[in-house]
């Protein structure tokens, strides 16, 4: 879907699961349980109610995603995007999802949240849920939260029997990371970009998984008063792990800020 020809897919229907992540959905990445149907919903303004401006959460542990509207901070977010390397894509070959370690382990090491005695996604949850609801005797798994999803502008009501409902979209995707030189990485700084949460923003599941791999260029929120900051995270994430972007998806997002 290429959302800056403003065309949104109606009628999803995909395979997903609890731990969805970003990316066409692979049942050897996570375990499906169910098939949900949802129709892409009429977006809204505003993006995250109660978000930050990515330009004053450089670490990604504030909530949201606030849109970016004042020419001065546009000025600021063309400045950081102009700093991103580019290149083409390489090859996918050798990609899963595996190689970015197992999905949502606390176990990492040199990010925000890590070895935090709970997992990423439960984690990602509370610090962008409202009205927080905890399984019994438990600090850590989320039953229900309500979501101010930034992609399209509606409050999520979620609750854990519907968990694919609210799915963790990797900003900048792990395919994506991959193609753009992750598949020389070491071990450990894979499974730190893949849990870190300047990467990560819960969002309405059918959103993550109509944008699968795609770079800006081909796919964007569909809430407009977002996308500027939407760029500017995709390009914190690729100046923080020193990745590059194609001249095309550079190009959309400092379009996106312009």
């Amino acid at each position: 879907m290429r959302a800056r020809g403003s065309k949104v897919i109606l009628g999803f229907s995909v395979a997903v699961a609890v731990l969805a992540g970003c990316g066409p959905l692979d049942t050897q990445d996570i375990g499906v349980d169910h098939l949900a149907k949802s129709a892409a919903p009429t977006p809204k303004s505003g993006g995250s109610r109660r978000g930050a401006s990515p330009l004053d959460n450089p670490d990604g542990t504030r909530p949201g995603l606030a849109p970016i509207t004042a020419a001065k901070e546009k000025a600021k977010a063309r400045e950081l995007i102009e700093k991103v390397a580019t290149k083409k894509r390489g090859t996918k070959t050798g990609y899963d999802r595996k190689q970015f370690g197992y999905a949502w382990a606390d176990n990492v090491d040199d990010v925000p949240f890590g070895r935090n005695g709970c997992d990423t996604r439960n984690d990602l949850l509370r610090r962008d849920g409202q009205r927080l609801q905890y399984r019994d005797g438990s600090t850590c798994i989320l039953v229900s939260i309500a979501l101010d999803d930034p992609y399209t502008g509606k409050t999520i009501e979620w609750r854990k029997e519907k968990a694919a409902e609210v799915q963790i979209d990797h900003v900048m995707p792990l395919s994506y990371d991959w193609q753009m030189g992750a598949s020389g990485w070491s071990d450990t700084k894979r499974r730190q970009i893949a849990n870190d949460p300047l990467n990560l923003l819960p969002v309405d599941g059918s959103m993550n998984a109509s944008k699968g791999d795609s770079g800006p260029a081909d796919w964007l929120p569909p809430v407009t008063e977002i996308r500027c900051s939407y760029a500017v995270r995709f390009a914190q994430v690729a100046l923080k792990y020193e990745l590059p972007v194609t001249a095309e998806d550079k190009a959309t997002m400092l379009e996106q800020c312009a």
